[in-house]
């Protein structure tokens, strides 16, 4: 069984569009804008929410027995599929999203799996053979909001609303130029961990540094190519290469509330064999993004364990080149999951069966 799957990700920035099957990957790759909030200004959630459910109907060709896998960036729940906020998307929570109904109803020809962005970046990062023997893996990603997801091989891992590792709105603190900093978050909520160390917290959090520090922030060379109208995007990781001191501190500042959570999950959690960060802010810092987090975690580790065995840290973090966790192929994983397993005539359903890998909950 090696079907054709239309695959769409969904993040706050873009939606990613491609033809999936086991053998040959993907294949007819397209970009798009997402139809969020920054794309349409000052429109109301629902309608921002019809305009997605549009999106994704339109991003699936009309096919006899065609099958759609969605990697979807919110906070989702897996047993019905059902959105309670996606801040990245549409701002301030609203009511409750059936996303899984309203595909349907508009699109009732296509066979649907909607599956959260981060869990179908899991389960592409997990398939990988030499991780077939890790007993736990905490996939977080770090792009226009952030998120975790924890696969445990024994055991289920959602909570009472179906949902699982929104490290993004977790409370957090940071500190710039030796004083405190309060940002808001996306979701309307001050002090979380996405307020900080998102994207656009980072944007946000090198105008602080850039208001309070204004004769050192012009003399950087971050503070040079921002005058010259280099996208901030572009100019802050080209200034960590050239070893710029105030881009350096932005970076240690902005990682600091994303440490806090994973020096508390492996204090909590010693079998986690392995944490991943991904998403567009640690793929594209990389090694910088990843040398920063050790820096706290070394300054401020794992009570004995940080000083006695600090390798054991480091041997755990890895930041996902590109491709590695692609929640594209995850979602196709989730889909081919689930039609096998209606195949086998499983009794249990088809959203459920996508949260499977190998049989394994996820």
């Amino acid at each position: 069984m090696n079907p054709s799957i239309v695959v769409v990700d969904v993040g706050g920035t873009h939606l990613r569009r491609a033809r999936w099957t086991e053998t040959d990957g993907l294949t007819e790759r397209t970009v798009l804008p997402s139809p969020g909030k920054e794309r349409h200004p000052g429109e109301p959630v629902g309608r921002l929410q019809a305009r997605m459910a549009d999106a994704l109907c339109d991003a699936v060709p009309f096919e006899a027995g065609v099958v759609a896998g969605i990697s979807f960036g919110a906070a989702l729940d897996h047993r019905g599929c059902v959105v309670y906020a996606s801040a990245p998307l549409w701002g301030p929570a609203g009511e409750p999203f059936d996303l899984l109904g309203a595909l349907r109803r508009r699109r009732p020809d296509v066979t649907w799996h909607v599956v959260n962005d981060v869990t179908a970046a899991l389960v592409h990062l997990a398939a990988a053979p030499g991780r077939a023997r890790h007993r736990r893996i905490l996939l977080a990603t770090i792009s226009t909001g952030i998120a975790c997801r924890t696969l445990d091989r024994t055991t289920g891992t959602v909570d009472g609303c179906g949902l699982q590792g929104e490290i993004g709105h977790l409370p957090a603190t940071a500190t710039l130029a030796g004083r405190p900093v309060e940002l808001v978050c996306d979701c309307g909520t001050p002090g979380h961990v996405a307020a900080y160390s998102s994207g656009p917290g980072i944007r946000r959090m090198a105008e602080v540094l850039r208001q309070r520090e204004p004769g050192r922030w012009r003399d950087s060379r971050l503070g040079a190519e921002h005058e010259r109208g280099t996208a901030f995007e572009d100019a802050f990781p080209r200034a960590l290469e050239e070893g710029d001191p105030l881009a350096h501190d932005l970076l240690t500042a902005v990682t600091g509330p994303v440490a806090d959570v994973l020096r508390t999950a492996l204090c909590l959690s010693p079998d986690i064999d392995e944490v991943a960060l991904t998403g567009g802010v640690a793929v594209g810092l990389a090694g910088h993004y990843r040398r920063a987090l050790l820096g706290h975690l070394e300054r401020s580790g794992l009570y004995l364990t940080g000083e006695r065995a600090p390798e054991w840290i480091a041997d755990r973090l890895t930041v996902c080149g590109p491709g590695e966790a692609d929640g594209l192929v995850g979602a196709g994983i989730v889909a081919l999951t689930a039609l096998r397993a209606a195949d086998r005539g499983t009794v249990e359903t088809a959203e459920a069966a996508g949260h499977r890998i190998g049989g394994e909950p996820l």
